[in-house]
Parts: C-alpha cells; structure tokens; sequence
C-alpha cells in the first residue's frame, strides 16, 4: 500500500473532525476545519491546488481544482454527501492524470460513520 503512514495521519485527522463534528455541514467547513488540523500537527498541504490541463501542446482554459494536496503527491477530495457516485472516483481519476499524484482520496463526511476510498493510478 502506498503512503501507509501518510494515509493514516489523514484518516486519523479526519476521524477526529468527523467525532467532534458529525454529519451535516456543508463541505467547506469539513475543509476548514481538515487545515486547522493539518497545520496544527505539521502535515505539508495545499488547499484548492490548481493544474492545466494540456492538449496538444496547449493549455486548456479550464483548470482542475483538487481540495486539498498533501504532503505534495496525495490528491484529497472531500465531500459531505449521502454516497458518493462513481464519477467523483472518475473526476479524482483525472486529477491524478494531470498532477501526475499516484494516490487519491475521496473522504465523505455526509454519513453517520466516515468514509474513505483510495484511489491509486
């Protein structure tokens, strides 16, 4: 399994936030609260990280935005929804493509018990 160690701090913060703040709040405050913690104990990260997209050569004008990269190579998705359909695993599919990460992270703070899914291209 790649980045174990990483993974699990990043599960651990997010189980933290998940007890103290349960289900229901808009996805902005789950990624508020994801960079208060990831600061707090040292974890390296970007918020809304920005990649082109190249065609031919050419930068496309729409650009992806992953929530949050840490430790500079895992892409994290953060979503508060009831279940999460398959095309956010194909959109984190894309963000790997062009980030050239190898492991994606879709957390789902929508349901009674947090969710996690490991994506790894």
């Amino acid at each position: 399994m790649i980045y174990k160690e990483e993974c699990y701090k990043i599960i651990g913060i997010c189980m933290e936030i998940h007890r103290e703040l349960g289900k229901g709040f808009k996805e902005v405050v789950y990624k508020d609260a994801m960079e208060i913690e990831f600061r707090k104990v040292g974890i390296l990260f970007e918020r809304e990280k920005k990649y082109t997209i190249d065609y031919k050569g050419e930068i496309l004008p729409h650009k992806y935005i992953a929530d949050f990269v840490a430790y500079d190579k895992i892409i994290l998705e953060v979503k508060a929804i009831i279940k999460v359909p398959e095309e956010f695993v194909a959109q984190t599919l894309n963000y790997l493509a062009v980030s050239k990460c190898r492991l994606g992270m879709i957390i789902n703070f929508g349901t009674t018990s947090l969710e996690y899914k490991r994506i790894v291209l």
